[in-house]
């Protein structure tokens, strides 16, 4: 998966924190993070000049968002509390009880949850 931002190191750098994981690639335009000890699977930031921060949620007439990360968490509010510490922000409008949908700092939102099946 490849996220667009403006500037890709301090984003990935965002992710890095927040999954606990390490840069794995460093380059001008492209910065990429993965599990310590995994390089096969990451997650990607590129640079992208004209990039326009997303809505949450969706408004006519301004970017929309177009995908979004789930991440699974075993403890919501310590979760939301930890990826605040590291730079996010809860969106206002929240749609679940069990789903805190949260905005990185390019913009883009991801929700944390708990799974509710055990």
């Amino acid at each position: 998966m490849v996220l667009e931002a403006r500037e890709p190191l301090e984003l990935a750098r965002f992710y890095a924190a927040l999954m606990e994981w390490e840069i794995v690639k460093d380059e001008p335009d492209f910065v990429g993070v993965a599990p310590m000890g995994s390089h096969v699977e990451y997650l990607a930031v590129q640079r992208s000049a004209g990039y326009e921060r997303p809505t949450w949620p969706d408004e006519a007439g301004h970017q929309q968002m177009m995908m979004h990360l789930d991440i699974e968490v075993p403890d919501l509010e310590r979760a939301v509390t930890a990826a605040v510490s590291v730079g996010a922000t809860e969106a206002a409008h929240q749609p679940q009880k069990s789903v805190r949908v949260m905005i990185d700092p390019a913009g883009h939102p991801f929700c944390l949850y708990v799974d509710g099946s055990s």
